[in-house]
């Protein structure tokens, strides 16, 4: 499982991968494969603050997972570790000029995590992805 789907499950977001092909399908019977995609599956909203905010409330360490990449995955109890980001954000496609400086890239990170969170029916607060 990726990192950003260990983070999806972790609010209990739908997963980003795609679920894989059936074996002896169309295309092994010889058929053709549909023309029109599969209609897409209606996702309820999760309340990303609230549940991040009630994890934050029940944690013994002081969080602040509103700015910090690695405040976020530790509170989800995701290693937080500079490779497990550093991996994180190859899978996510950081920059690699943004690659080379932690800093910068913990900024991309953050940001794009909590992109991918929206995108996901995650409901973020936009001041918190400007």
């Amino acid at each position: 499982m990726s990192l950003l789907n260990t983070i999806l499950s972790k609010l209990g977001l739908a997963t980003a991968e795609a679920s894989p092909a059936p074996s002896g399908g169309a295309a092994a019977s010889g058929a053709a494969p549909p023309t029109g995609a599969p209609a897409p599956t209606p996702v309820s909203l999760v309340d990303v603050t609230k549940k991040l905010e009630g994890l934050a409330a029940a944690s013994p360490h002081k969080s602040n997972w509103r700015t910090s990449i690695a405040d976020l995955l530790k509170l989800l109890e995701i290693d937080n570790s500079y490779a497990a980001r550093k991996e994180l954000a190859t899978e996510l496609g950081c920059p690699v000029e943004l690659m080379d400086d932690s800093a910068k890239m913990n900024m991309w990170l953050h940001k794009t995590v909590l992109r991918k969170l929206a995108e996901n029916g995650g409901n973020v607060p936009q001041e918190l992805l400007d």
